[in-house]
């Protein structure tokens, strides 16, 4: 069980693996897999659950007065699940499958004007995946400050998307950035810290599972067009 960290370096790492719905839990899977690597520890002696906003935890429960626990977060697409982890703070993670969708139309209706000007002299060809990186850059935010989308999440201004980890406009010290995976994803980051986080994507899909559609519904916290009007299932906390 080698540790991933390096001395003095601030990581965020990501695994990424197949969602098809079934026991046991995908996202549990990599969660543990998460904790023995980075907490170097037996799956046996590793505790699923969760801390202050719903925000998932992994932690190890010492027989004295003090436990060790690593941030963690996860999201889930269209056959995907994807878990990221960072021993030295807050971490948030959001996954979208890149698809045809109303991006001036979404974003205008929910992201502030600034963004969706930003967004209006983007390239038209590109303008849905300049969408889902803002998209997901809110969510990870979110879920990295333990809200989700709560408290005007789909309000909060992102910085422009790319890397490295760019600092979120306003008073909470973020950082966010989208860590390229291919694939036909956008990928969000985000962490608390005040310093640069590097990220590494320690397993993508297809390193020994596969990136496949589930035939199940897709998990997303995007609106979507239910007869001809606009129905928002913004998630509100990460969930395991």
């Amino acid at each position: 069980m080698g540790q991933l960290t390096a001395s003095g370096r601030d990581t965020a790492y990501v695994w990424v693996g197949r969602d098809a719905g079934g026991q046991p839990d995908p996202a549990a899977v990599l969660l543990r897999r998460a904790g023995t690597v980075l907490l170097d520890r037996a799956e046996t002696e590793l505790v699923l659950t969760h801390g202050p906003g719903g925000r998932p935890v992994v932690r190890v429960d010492e027989h004295t007065t003090r436990s060790v626990e690593l941030a963690v977060s996860v999201s889930r697409t269209a056959g995907l699940v994807v878990v990221a982890a960072r021993r030295a703070g807050a971490v948030g993670v959001d996954v979208e499958r890149i698809r045809p969708l109303p991006a001036l139309a979404l974003a205008r209706r929910w992201f502030p004007p600034a963004e969706s000007a930003w967004l209006a002299d983007r390239p038209e060809a590109g303008r849905a995946v300049d969408f889902l990186r803002l998209w997901t850059a809110k969510e990870a935010v979110g879920k990295a400050l333990g809200l989700g989308l709560r408290d005007g999440g789909l309000r909060r201004e992102m910085p422009p998307p790319g890397l490295p980890l760019r600092p979120v406009p306003g008073g909470e010290i973020l950082r966010v950035g989208h860590p390229e995976l291919g694939g036909g994803l956008v990928l969000a980051v985000a962490v608390h810290a005040t310093a640069h986080v590097e990220v590494e994507v320690v397993q993508r899909a297809g390193h020994g599972v596969a990136a496949e559609r589930s035939a199940s519904v897709e998990r997303t916290s995007l609106p979507v067009v239910v007869r001809g009007n606009w129905s928002s299932r913004c998630s509100t906390r990460g969930r395991l």
